[in-house]
């Protein structure tokens, strides 16, 4: 499991998800190596039960095999919802959600998700999936990469980037990493080249994975699958994942905005434990670099708020 993922948080994480109710049925709904999972079902009753997600198929040989009270998913954490209602009888307990990339996707040269190796640039969570990274930087226009590496990976001179693309795309379709590291070399600033290419493939990443559109889903789901009295518990680690998770924790939906009856009343469904995010303690960080973008947000249900049809669809 630390081969394939060290978690984040862990303690942190798992004492906000249960409290006091070890019997309650809880969502790990980002299992990855199941480091989360594994602390998690250490403080369950034998009446507690965990279900767990994960749209990676690597991640399922990770499978705890040896715990009945456990069951992994092979599916997108934007149904949390859907399978609530497949799964428990009036929703989960609690919800921890640990975003991102694993280390083991990371360091798996093939999967293309960094720039650290020479690989096919795919960047496919689920590798069904029908588009890679590869197919966007040779189909997308100038201006929709632009967009998403503005957007996704706030990009410095996003304009100049797309332009490069588009130059070296002309001339040879891009379909490596080392095609993509050189097509925009230009752009890369000599003083902090690798931080610069993160942003880059961060974003192509985001938009492979439809990260943002997900995320949303999924805490729109989680407002309808967590009992009142729940924990929803996020550890995000860029600042649009840290952003919409908290706008949706003040407000219930991504963009913050209150919305308020005829009275002036809000009615949220959700309601922020901390205030400002939990970090990683500098032994953590100093053990495990990935723990250093980290925060955890932690908020409890509180109003149950209408079932609209199909929103998770």
């Amino acid at each position: 499991m630390s081969e394939y993922h060290n978690p984040v948080l862990l303690k942190e994480s798992v004492d906000a998800l249960i409290g006091s109710n070890p019997s309650g049925i809880y969502a790990d709904a980002t299992f990855g190596g199941g480091g989360h999972s594994r602390e998690i079902l250490k403080r369950l009753s034998p009446k507690g039960r965990l279900i767990a997600f994960d749209r990676d198929a690597d991640a399922l040989g990770n499978a705890i095999t040896d715990d009945p009270r456990f069951t992994l998913i092979h599916n997108n954490f934007r149904f949390i919802y859907n399978y609530s209602l497949l799964e428990t009888e009036g929703g989960f307990d609690g919800i921890l959600a640990d975003l991102g990339v694993s280390s083991h996707q990371f360091d798996t040269a093939e999967r293309g998700f960094s720039f650290r190796y020479s690989a096919p640039l795919d960047m496919r969570m689920n590798v069904q999936g029908t588009t890679t990274a590869a197919d966007i930087v040779n189909s997308y226009t100038q201006e929709e990469l632009e967009r998403i590496l503005r957007i996704y990976g706030e990009v410095d001179d996003a304009r100049k980037v797309a332009r490069l693309i588009e130059k070296a795309r002309s001339q040879k379709a891009i379909e490596t990493t080392d095609d993509l590291d050189n097509a925009i070399a230009a752009a890369l600033p000599s003083f902090a080249e690798h931080k610069f290419l993160a942003k880059v493939y961060q974003a192509l990443r985001i938009e492979v994975n439809a990260e943002m559109r997900s995320l949303e889903k999924f805490l729109e789901g989680a407002a309808h699958a967590i009992k009142p009295g729940g924990r929803l518990v996020v550890i995000t680690y860029h600042s649009l994942e840290d952003r919409m998770v908290k706008n949706f924790i003040k407000a219930g939906n991504i963009d913050g905005a209150l919305e308020k009856d005829v009275y002036g009343r809000a009615e949220t469904p959700f309601e922020a434990v901390n205030r400002k995010p939990i970090l990683p303690a500098e032994e953590e960080i100093g053990e495990n670099t990935r723990a250093r973008s980290a925060k955890l947000r932690i908020a409890v249900r509180t109003v149950t708020p209408g079932k609209e049809n199909g929103h998770n669809r």
